[in-house]
């Protein structure tokens, strides 16, 4: 029997930078029905927001995250993780780097937006910890209309993650 072994990809986490957001675009667009904009990462890297990607030489850009530190708490804007590459763990690696992030900052809150009907997205948030803890009406534009969000919040004093 012959078998083709897939060589295993070196995937590392680093700080975002403006060379990185055609990739980081790419990913963006094929994720989302309403993606960020090109001027919306490079105002989130002028502010000084953390931002990381999840890279190698040979895939490219196949996760990234983006969050606003505030007083005592870090807001996590965007996490995405290519369609392509979703199910394979990345997810928890870009959620542990945020976390580690607000940690090594002495921040004890992290707070999230997600769209209520990202069943997926949500049930990873509560299998990290996160609570349910409100509900923006209207928050999120969607193909009619507009979506609610669910805001999460997760203490990183009490989590064990």
């Amino acid at each position: 029997m012959n078998a083709v072994l897939q060589p295993e990809v070196d995937l590392r986490r680093r700080p975002m930078g403006l060379a990185d957001l055609p990739d980081v675009l790419a990913v963006e667009v094929c994720s989302y029905s309403h993606p960020w904009t090109r001027g919306n990462f490079i105002d989130s890297l002028a502010a000084g927001y953390v931002a990381e990607v999840l890279a190698s030489p040979a895939t490219g850009v196949v996760g990234y995250f983006v969050a606003m530190p505030g007083v005592d708490e870090l807001h996590l804007l965007n996490i995405t993780v290519a369609p392509a590459w979703q199910g394979r763990g990345h997810g928890h690696t870009l959620l542990d780097a945020v976390q580690a992030q607000a940690r090594a900052q002495g921040l004890g809150l992290l707070w999230l937006e997600v769209r209520q009907s990202n069943e997926r997205a949500r049930t990873l948030y509560r299998r990290r910890g996160f609570a349910e803890v409100g509900l923006r009406k209207g928050y999120y534009p969607a193909v009619a209309g507009r979506e609610d969000a669910v805001v999460m919040r997760l203490d990183l004093r009490a989590s064990v993650f």
